[in-house]
């Protein structure tokens, strides 16, 4: 499944068009082995050393063990966020899983470093919760961001994502979680 984005708002700069292209178990397990070929031959992208390495390996061997336990998964966890234009693979982006009973999808996204500070953190996020919207099972999204990373805040709120009280992950330490009502998107 694609989930397709892109906007144009007169005095900022053009938000670029991207896609989320959802991955499959095999692409999964060669990226959580960090290999790099055997991902690329699996996925229905290619994709960059970056996505191989060990900044992300512990996201995609999670995704992994989830997708091999819930195969239906794989059509909401972390996909590829894909530049249309440029035909680049840029970073990451989707949820942790199917919402839950409550109708609670949590999201995620991250940039390659070389790509930051181009919109595509944005673009990712904006057609997060266009899918979010468009899902009726969908009731809140919720988002967790580390205290210090401000940048990934002032993103958040610029879209209406209000702290809701914090929590500990093991992997992330101390996080921040905000929630947005989807009847509000």
């Amino acid at each position: 499944m694609i989930h397709r984005h892109q906007e144009d708002t007169p005095g900022r700069r053009s938000t670029p068009e991207v896609r989320i292209v959802h991955l499959n178990g095999p692409t999964f397990y060669a990226l959580a082995r960090g290999d790099l070929a055997a991902a690329n031959a699996a996925s229905p992208v290619p994709l960059s050393a970056y996505f191989a390495g060990p900044d992300w390996r512990g996201v995609w061997q999670m995704r992994s063990r989830q997708v091999e336990e819930d195969p239906a998964s794989a059509a909401w966890v972390t996909g590829v966020i894909w530049d249309e234009q440029r035909h680049l693979a840029v970073g990451r982006a989707g949820y942790h899983g199917p919402p839950d009973a409550a109708g609670m999808a949590e999201i995620g996204y991250a940039v390659d470093p070389a790509h930051r500070r181009r919109g595509y953190a944005r673009a990712a996020l904006e057609a997060l919760l266009q899918r979010a919207s468009d899902e009726p099972q969908v009731r809140t999204v919720r988002v967790t961001i580390s205290p210090d990373n401000l940048a990934s805040y002032e993103l958040a709120s610029q879209y209406g994502f209000r702290e809701v009280g914090q929590q500990w992950d093991d992997e992330d330490g101390l996080e921040i979680v905000y929630e947005l009502a989807v009847g509000r998107l």
